[in-house]
């Protein structure tokens, strides 16, 4: 069969057919495919031809030549810049990184997101929040805490999925009523089947294993219209992590993730029903076209009580997400003083009642 000769549609390693399944099999992400999955599989690629910018097909060498890579032996961070940025720091844990000297050719993103938000605009937003939250540590929003908030590349694999659903179903409509002395229950049960063919466009999951990927998730979405072939440019003024998993280790997170939105997308068609019941769910990934991209974050990190705080503004929409540390302190002085406030007013009133 010819698709014998094709790499996994999912994560590019070898696939090889499974006597003990009979199906076809990657060792490296477990995916499986029946024969006729993998000759649509084969058909689906033969159609698809990228047509790539002409920048994004420029050589490695100058991203290697113009490109500097620090490294922090504290939490293992590795940070690019280009050649004129010296980062002094490292965004996550702040402890002094050093210069390692050039990165190779193969981190060179595809595509980046520019920035849309500035440095000013990001220190107001984190303002913003600091008024919303009345009992963070004073220190949370310091001078030297601004100087760390940090606008950050962070390297993404973003992917288009195609998606396989089979779902079937018990759905059930019951009608009560009333006539004379009596009541009425009628129930109605339907089979149901879904089948469909679910395409997932720019689909997210961060490359970078010790930066929290729940906090990511967060700072979603993204509008990729903006996005542009990735020239050395705009990491002027900007860092930009390096990433430490590849598209292999990432495909269970994007699976993961497709797999759930298709399963909600086929349940969701299920309407009309009093209950639905799901009696068979069948939803595999079959085909991923992913790219490595550079997306904007500002990103500040906050050491409270032997805790790191991690918080997120999305560099282009100004979503903010992050978990605001609690001042003890600062609660308890608030308490104290409403408590001598109300003791007061206690008192005031009982001067005037008597």
């Amino acid at each position: 069969m010819d698709a014998l000769g094709y790499k996994c549609p999912n994560c590019a390693a070898d696939i090889q057919f499974s006597a003990k399944e009979q199906k076809f099999v990657c060792e490296y992400c477990n995916s499986s495919f029946t024969e006729q999955e993998m000759k649509e599989i084969a058909a689906l690629q033969e159609q698809q031809h990228p047509d790539r910018p002409e920048e994004a097909q420029q050589p490695d060498d100058e991203f290697t030549e113009h490109t500097s890579v620090y490294s922090c032996d504290s939490c293992g961070a590795t940070i690019m810049a280009d050649e004129n940025t010296a980062a002094t720091f490292c965004y996550y844990c702040h402890n002094p990184v050093i210069l390692k000297g050039r990165v190779s050719g193969e981190y060179r993103p595809s595509y980046v997101l520019p920035f849309q938000i500035d440095r000013e605009a990001a220190i107001g937003h984190f303002k913003e929040f600091v008024k919303k939250h009345r009992f963070l540590p004073k220190d949370f929003l310091s001078a030297g805490q601004q100087e760390k908030i940090v606008g950050l590349y962070v390297p993404f694999w973003v992917t288009d999925v195609n998606v396989n659903a089979e779902m079937d179903a018990l759905g059930k409509r019951i009608r009560s009523w009333t006539s004379g002395n009596y009541s009425y229950t009628e129930t109605q049960e339907y089979a149901l089947a879904r089948k469909a063919n679910v395409v997932i466009k720019g689909l997210p999951a961060d490359g970078a294993s010790h930066i929290d990927d729940d906090l990511m998730e967060a700072v979603e979405p993204f509008d990729y219209a903006k996005i542009k072939p990735f020239a050395m440019q705009y990491l002027s003024g900007f860092l930009a992590e390096k990433y430490d998993m590849d598209y292999a280790k990432m495909f269970p997170r994007i699976q993961n993730r497709a797999v759930q939105a298709s399963d909600q997308l086929v349940r969701q068609s299920m309407t009309g029903y009093s209950s639905v019941s799901v009696t068979r769910s069948d939803i595999k990934v079959m085909n991923t076209k992913w790219e490595y991209m550079l997306l904007p974050v500002w990103f500040m990190t906050y050491k409270y009580n032997d805790k790191v705080y991690e918080f997120a503004l999305n560099g282009q929409t100004a979503k903010f997400v992050g978990e605001p540390p609690l001042s003890k302190s600062r609660l308890a002085a608030f308490c104290i003083g409403l408590g001598a406030a109300a003791a007061v007013l206690t008192m005031l009133l009982g001067v005037i009642v008597s």
